[in-house]
């Protein structure tokens, strides 16, 4: 056996030896499998392209600038809007898949700040960041 004999006597060393056997057989699988699957990584239809000169197109997303002051007011672009109006806000302004910027004063409650991303979230939006300032 590999590991020695089960006999009680005294001569009951560990086996020292490493079988190498099942190392040499994968490697040598793996490569037979890189040799087969090499070539078909090169493998490609030469075709010749036409030449054309074109400009990158600059598509900026439409934002959406949405604030909150301390006192939980929301203002849309700059404009004060009430909280019932905002859900049809977003939706109308909902167009192209914009971006959401949400600047919150940081006395505002967490709560108000939620029920504008529910509201972003129902009106389709979903890219919302949060802006804010760096430190000084």
């Amino acid at each position: 056996m590999a590991f020695g004999s089960f006999s009680e006597g005294g001569n009951s060393q560990p086996m020292v030896e490493i079988n190498t056997t099942p190392l040499v057989d994968v490697m040598l699988v793996l490569l037979v499998i890189f040799i087969i699957t090499a070539p078909l990584f090169h493998q490609a239809v030469p075709i010749d392209l036409p030449k054309v000169d074109s400009t990158r197109l600059d598509d900026k997303p439409k934002v959406i600038q949405v604030a909150l002051d301390a006192a939980g007011q929301v203002y849309l672009d700059g404009e004060a809007v009430a909280a019932a109006a905002l859900d049809g806000r977003l939706a109308a302004a909902r167009d192209g898949n914009p971006e959401l910027h949400l600047r919150a004063d940081k006395a505002t409650r967490y709560e108000r700040v939620a029920e504008v991303m529910a509201a972003a979230q129902k009106a389709g939006i979903v890219k919302i960041a949060f802006v804010t300032d760096p430190k000084a």
